[in-house]
């Protein structure tokens, strides 16, 4: 039986194409969508709202949020800012036309700050009052005002030729690129411009001449590829800015990641660095060995900060700045810890040594009892943490779900949160913590949420089911995967079951809600899902999470085996006879390579933008520094390790002659992490066997799919080669 989606989501998808209240009415009958029974789509899966940034008032009664509306027919997205009380209720839209607006801040109590056009604008918290406060030529990309409300930072990008040479001025439409060093592509552009912070003067009304905070420097902040506003902040009194920075370019830059805070002081200009002595000098390296065993991972060069140090946030008092910080230098996915620096004293001290997972966001508090407030994944959940005054670590939800990012309300006392699940996409939530020192129950804090922005769509849509389960590994280890069953499940029945693959290959397969790989419809369409959390992962400590360098082929890929294995013979719903593999990027690799090892397990795979020749990933990948983390060695080294030289051999592309079974490969061209060569390399190699295979390539996609009408044709691509094979 066929329906149609409601009213109001139908105005929704209006809305992201700019039209006027009238002309969705006009329209409304045009833009519903159909559903098949109470099943979930990917038509379904587009309609909804995506809440992204968000802002409590400083006098806490208010917020005011960023929601996303995507229209597949006109392929793009419109984001709007929208306002309501601080407990959910007096919700209503403030952008009035077809331009995005973005980025919301508070200037005081009653006055909203929000990027539109590329300049900094203010509004009335009723939306009216508008004027433009920056004037830049539309140049701004990102902004954070001080809390004195006298200075502003402003992200604005400048040429950059320090690795690609500029084009001849007398060839202005010339196309090729002359390059001399490596980091001349970065995930999925062409690296020739970088963003600079820059600040100005704030009178109120308007926006200041600006100075570039790195002026005649050739390094980028916020960092490249996902860095963004929260890479800076100011001090209280607006007189510093500290913010995050690699001083490293070309090749230098693609072997580290040893970022540091660095601290601006305005009215001097001068800069210090938070992380490493003055003159430090970095210990030289070799750039095609891992620098797991260099003199710059030795237990002495530690004590400077040799890793990932990023996302400054200064305490209230101003006399200290917090940031997250990782120990060793070439190592993305090391353990994430809380560093508190002293600004009197120049003593650093890490808050989170007994928290043995990753400190993924965190706020200053400003109550009694916590001192900071984190959120971390423990046991594949992204639950809120505090750092007690006493310097212990609180656990104050335990929810199967994922916490995001995080910010205090009401003086601290409350925290202004994002929460999504598998079954439950992003929506906004007031957390009161108990950090009461003499209370030793666990798990204390009060929740309400405050948005439903897809209620319309959830009310009409049947609701799969989560549960999880712990298995014995083969090397004697327990292992949870997620169970996600289909909407009006029947135990007595049999149903056709996916092996989810996660990537990384160090990302924790959490309570994730994704507008790709989202177990909700995946479940909608009449699958089980088996989601292990296997070795490799964070959340399970940090051994548990290091076993994989190195060993891309061997424990994590029995984890896999193991999972559905146990699936297969002990949850009875499960069809051993129509069982598939999917994954992405790690995950996609995971696939190839157990195609080639599966002993017949599995009906049908799907990779999407998977390494599938790993001797070729090593030179084509941008950021070099994982590739020596994770194989060791170039390939071409005689004197390489025993971990390289097995990575090397089980490359899944040495064994496609053990291919037997159909797979889907997808791809993006954009895509500079791994590169498209990788999919179409292995959807060559099973047709030229006759194995039966698909290929889906995108020109313009990188590492992720972010074009409406691609992500629908990506979803129904998907689930035709799934129930092709497992469903017939």
């Amino acid at each position: 039986m066929n329906k149609a989606l409601t009213i109001a989501v139908a105005a929704a998808m209006m809305a992201a194409c700019g039209t006027s209240e009238k002309e969705t009415a006009v329209n409304i009958e045009k833009q519903t969508i159909a559903l098949e029974s109470d099943q979930m789509t990917p038509e379904a899966l587009w309609a909804m709202s995506r809440i992204s940034a968000y802002a409590a008032s400083p006098d806490g009664s208010k917020v005011v949020f960023q929601m996303g509306y995507y229209s597949v027919k006109e392929n793009r997205s419109h984001q709007v800012l929208w306002m309501m009380n601080a407990d959910g209720s007096e919700q209503r839209q403030l952008t009035t036309d077809a331009e995005n607006e973005t980025d919301p801040a508070w200037l005081d109590a009653e006055t909203v700050a929000f990027l539109r056009e590329g300049e900094v604008w203010s509004m009335n918290a009723d939306g009216r009052g508008r004027r433009q406060l920056s004037d830049t030529e539309g140049a701004v990309e990102g902004f954070k005002f001080a809390p004195s409300m006298n200075r502003v930072i402003l992200l604005k990008s400048l040429p950059f030729n320090d690795v690609i040479e500029a084009r001849p001025e007398d060839l202005p439409q010339s196309t090729g690129r002359v390059v001399n060093d490596l980091m001349y592509r970065h995930w999925d552009h062409y690296v020739e411009s970088i963003q600079h912070p820059f600040v100005a003067d704030f009178d109120g009304s308007k926006i200041g001449e600006p100075t570039d905070i790195l002026e005649g420097e050739p390094y980028e902040c916020p960092m490249e590829p996902f860095g963004g506003i929260e890479q800076l902040d100011f001090s209280p009194d607006g007189e510093q800015i500290a913010y995050t920075c690699r001083k490293k370019t070309g090749r230098e830059y693609s072997i580290s990641t040893d970022s540091d805070i660095y601290l601006y002081t305005i009215g001097t200009r001068e800069t210090r660095n938070l992380c490493k002595p003055e003159n430090y000098v970095a210990p030289d390296v070799v750039a095609t060995k891992t620098l797991r065993t260099q003199t710059v991972n030795s237990e002495q060069n530690l004590q400077n900060n040799p890793g990932y140090d990023q996302n400054p946030k200064f305490s209230p008092d101003g006399k200290y700045v917090a940031w997250t910080s990782m120990a060793r230098d070439g190592y993305e996915s090391d353990r994430q810890r809380l560093c508190c620096y002293d600004l009197a004293t120049g003593e650093k001290q890490y808050l989170t040594e007994s928290f043995d997972s990753n400190v993924d966001d965190f706020c200053w508090s400003d109550d009694d009892q916590a001192l900071i407030y984190f959120i971390g994944v423990w046991h594949a959940t992204e639950n809120l943490y505090a750092v007690t005054k006493n310097l212990e670590v609180k656990q104050l939800t335990s929810e199967w779900a994922d916490f995001g990012s995080l910010q205090t309300l009401n003086n601290g006392r409350q925290l202004l949160m994002e929460r999504h699940s598998y079954l439950q996409p992003a929506d906004l939530y007031v957390v009161t913590p108990n950090t009461n020192e003499e209370d030793e129950e666990m798990n204390v804090a009060e929740q309400t949420q405050i948005t439903n922005v897809n209620k319309e769509i959830l009310d009409q849509l049947g609701k799969p089911t989560c549960d999880q389960r712990w298995v014995r590994t083969t090397d004697g280890r327990d292992m949870l995967y997620w169970i996600i069953l289909p909407p009006n499940f029947d135990a007595s029945k049999k149903y056709p079951t996916l092996l989810f693959c996660e990537g990384g290959p160090k990302n924790p397969v959490s309570q994730f809600w994704s507008y790709r790989w989202n177990f909700f419809i995946m479940a909608s369409q009449g699958y089980v899902i088996i989601a292990p959390n296997r070795h490799g992962l964070p959340g399970f400590g940090q051994e548990w999470l290091e076993e994989i360098s190195g060993d891309w082929t061997g424990q994590c890929m029995q984890d896999y085996l193991t999972a559905i294995d146990d699936a297969a013979e002990n949850l009875p719903y499960v069809d051993r006879d129509r069982l598939g593999a999917v994954g992405a990027s790690f995950g996609g690799f995971s696939v190839y390579y157990l195609a080639g090892h599966h002993d017949k397990r599995f009906k049908c795979f799907i990779a999407h933008d998977g390494a599938f020749n790993l001797e070729a990933m090593y030179t084509e990948t941008e950021e070099n520094w994982f590739s020596n983390w994770e194989y060791d060695d170039a390939y071409w080294n005689v004197d390489r390790t025993a971990n390289a030289s097995r990575t090397y051999m089980n490359s899944p592309h040495r064994y496609v002659g053990k291919w037997d079974t159909p797979i889907l490969c997808i791809h993006g061209e954009k895509d500079y992490r791994i590169n498209a060569t990788q999919g179409m390399s292995a959807f060559n190699a099973a047709r030229m066997q006759g194995v039966e295979a698909q290929l889906l390539i995108f020109p313009d996609e990188n590492h992720w799919v972010l074009k409406p009408q691609n992500g629908i044709l990506w979803q129904r691509t998907y689930f035709a080669w799934l129930d092709r094979w497992l469903k017939q």
